[in-house]
Parts: C-alpha cells; structure tokens; sequence
C-alpha cells in the first residue's frame, strides 16, 4: 500500500476522530525500533481457529458464497455508508476478476487477532493485531509493525540487494510504503524503511500499517460472523 494511499484512506475514512481516541495527542518519535510481539488473543478458541480456516480456503477458492454467507446482515461499511450486504457487495464487488476483497482479507486473516472496541463499534475479534495493539505513543502515520519474525533489510528494492541486517516483531518507521523492485520483471513490492539512522528495504508481505484494512468478527448462536471488514477509523 503507497503512503498516498494510506493517507488518502485517512482522510476519507473519518479517521482524524479514531486517532484522537486510539492514540495520544503528541505521539512519540521512537528513538529506537519498540518490540512489538503480536499477542494472538484468540489462539485458545477452537472455534475461531475452524471458522478462521474453513473462510481462508474458501478466500482462496474465491467461494462467493461462502465468504458472503459468514457477512452479518448488518455489516458496517463506513461511517458514511450504510449498513448491510448490498452496500457490502457494492463496495467489495466479489464478482470482478480483481476484487480487492481477494487480496486483503487473507492478508489480514494470516495474521494474529485481538480483541477491540471502539466509538463505533462494539467488542469484537479483529484481525490483523496490528491497530487494536498499536502503541498509543508512536505516530501510526508514518510507522508500519513488522509482522515477519524475521526479515532481511536490503540497501535496495531487490533480493539480490546487500543485506544490511535484520528486523523481526518492531515498529519501524516507513518512508515510502511501495517501492517496486530494481527488476522491471520482478512482482515483488517493496517498503523504505529508515532504521539505525540508514534507509533499507523490506518485502511488501513483511511490514502493515496500523490504518490498513482491518476485519472484525463476532460469534452468535450461529458461529461467528464478519460484522466489518474497513480501513481504520471507517
């Protein structure tokens, strides 16, 4: 995701009254990269762990109606658009060959959930941990949570790039969330980081912002159910 997207997405999305709640008014600048382990609240919870599975396969058989099956009647879809599936259908458009729906829901799926509550919505299980763990004393504009255990940073956009070193579970700070790599014939997307006072690279898959898509989940009598799938503060 580009930094003018994310911002973009901030602006758009009302985020400016999430951020007044979820963070401090005057976030630090970190002088070193925080550790930020992701605390999977719901990795005890037999039942999200099937639920979580059976709708990742069916996200990457691109079931239709499976993933719209698990889609509350009442799924929120922005604080300026109304609720339910038809506002949902029409803003994720499930049916087109390049619904971002494929492509964002199992990246946040793949990673840890946490509990969360905000203004505008009740306690719910969202997924990726990043935004309901984020630390409330470091800026989420122009910081991104390394979700890989480990990753390599490269002195440029390309896996054949020096490594430079390592970075695992810390926040870094972002200067450029989509870099494209040095060979034209390569598909992999890269994030500029700066760290340790130098800038470096790292893999697309391995870093995500806290005001990226976040999917919140709620378990009724009838299993759990997708209650909203937004960028931050929507």
């Amino acid at each position: 995701m580009s930094l003018s997207l994310i911002n973009k997405l901030l602006l758009q999305c009302g985020c400016a009254a999430l951020l007044v709640g979820v963070f401090a008014a005057h976030a630090a600048t970190p002088a070193a990269n925080p550790v930020f382990v992701p605390r999977d609240e719901a990795a005890g919870d037999v039942s999200w762990a099937r639920f979580r599975d059976r709708l990742l396969t069916a996200v990457q058989q691109r079931d239709r109606k499976f993933v719209l099956s698990i889609v509350d009647r009442n799924v929120r879809n922005g604080l300026e658009r109304p609720r339910g599936m038809e506002e949902f259908i029409r803003q994720w458009q499930p049916d087109a060959e390049d619904s971002p729906l494929w492509r964002e829901l199992p990246r946040a799926l793949h990673l840890a959930a946490a509990w969360y509550r905000h203004d505008h919505m009740p306690r719910s299980l969202c997924a990726p941990y990043v935004l309901p763990q984020w630390p409330k004393d470091i800026d989420p504009y122009g910081y991104g949570a390394v979700t890989a255990r480990q990753t390599d940073v490269r002195s440029e956009p390309s896996g054949s790039a020096m490594v430079q070193g390592m970075l695992g579970h810390v926040v870094v700070r972002v200067t450029d969330w989509e870099v494209a790599d040095r060979d034209n014939d390569s598909k992999q997307k890269w994030v500029k980081i700066r760290s340790q006072d130098r800038d470096g690279y790292i893999p697309e898959e391995h870093i995500r912002s806290p005001v990226e898509h976040l999917a919140c989940f709620r378990k009724s009598e009838t299993g759990w159910r997708m209650t909203s799938f937004l960028a931050a503060g929507e």
